[in-house]
């Protein structure tokens, strides 16, 4: 997938008055931070106006194809569900409200929540040159979230690449501020991690005793399925632009983000057989699937013999739902 037009134009003349060479190291030593291999100070990650720019170009592009993937999923399950308000918790320069405006653009109240200056400054600019009316009329709030914060119900409710940036002692608080502010639906993403995908599983366990119903990935919500020794997580790929290959240091056009994510709802997603969790392994004549079902995690092998479910199976990919029998195609 690529950028919106309007986001990849928006961001490319946010970075154009800057040297290359200087946004590459300010990009590595960014990457650094968020290796932990770098101290930060006073534990802010970004500490300079060229860190903020610096993040445009890193960690931006792969952001918003993770949450538009996680969202792409939920869409799958909640086909008629139109959300007309969201709240970004940690939003950064917005880079989940976009995702989640490209996905649905029927949203037209924004709330985005975030403690840095300027990722906020950022995040006006980027809105400012899209004619995408709820975003440029976005209500912006300077918020810590690791603190005391209040905010009216949405519909939606994102909250991405963030657990991992708050201590252990306040994810459970913090997920419980999020399931009471959304109306409909909350969508929590994470880097695709084993770290990573413990905390979604946490805030996962922690939603269905609150009552949710867990709508994407899984295909239902009872206990987790997945070996403590494994981790559930998907991949999302992204078109590089020349300048972001150079900040890289890449030589590839494209990058994979991968990502681990909950979809939690106050509604019942559309009943599916499961959801790919690995790459299809194709062969001559059937293809091997790593499912995970309502009724636990299976192995399944279609073949040629079953014409419909083979056909449906070949466009299938990784994080793909496996449609019901009734759905396959005559």
């Amino acid at each position: 997938m690529e950028l919106p037009l309007d986001l990849r134009s928006a961001i490319d003349e946010e970075l154009a008055s800057l040297p290359s060479n200087r946004l590459a190291a300010s990009t590595a030593e960014l990457s650094k931070r968020y290796r932990g291999e770098s101290p930060t100070s006073g534990g802010k990650f970004l500490q300079c106006t060229e860190d903020v720019a610096a993040y445009a170009a890193f960690r931006l592009p792969a952001t918003f194809a993770a949450v538009y993937a996680a969202l792409g999923q939920t869409e799958d399950r909640l086909p008629h569900w139109r959300p007309e308000s969201m709240l970004d918790v940690g939003a950064g320069p917005g880079t989940a409200t976009w995702s989640a405006t490209s996905m649905w653009p029927e949203v037209k109240r924004i709330t985005l929540l975030e403690r840095e200056e300027g990722m906020i400054a950022l995040g006006k600019r980027l809105a400012s040159r899209t004619n995408r009316a709820s975003l440029q009329g976005a209500t912006w709030l300077r918020t810590d979230i690791n603190g005391a914060w209040k905010a009216s119900p949405h519909d939606l409710v994102i909250a991405s690449y963030v657990l991992g940036e708050l201590p252990p002692e306040s994810w459970e608080p913090f997920v419980s501020k999020l399931w009471e502010t959304t109306s409909g639906t909350l969508v929590i993403v994470e880097p695709g991690t084993p770290a990573g995908s413990r905390r979604i599983r946490l805030a996962r366990e922690q939603l269905l005793r609150a009552g949710a119903n867990s709508v994407a990935p899984c295909p239902h919500s009872r206990p987790c399925p997945v070996a403590d020794s494994d981790w559930c997580h998907f991949a999302q790929r992204i078109a590089r632009s020349r300048l972001h290959r150079h900040v890289k240091g890449g030589e590839l056009s494209y990058e994979d983000e991968k990502f681990s994510f909950v979809c939690a709802s106050r509604l019942s997603g559309a009943a599916v057989t499961g959801r790919v969790i690995r790459h299809p392994q194709v062969r001559p004549g059937h293809i091997h699937l790593e499912l995970c079902t309502p009724e636990g995690l299976k192995h399944t092998v279609v073949t040629r013999k079953d014409r419909n479910l083979f056909r449906a199976a070949r466009d299938l990919g990784w994080g793909s739902v496996m449609p019901l029998k009734e759905e396959q195609p005559d």
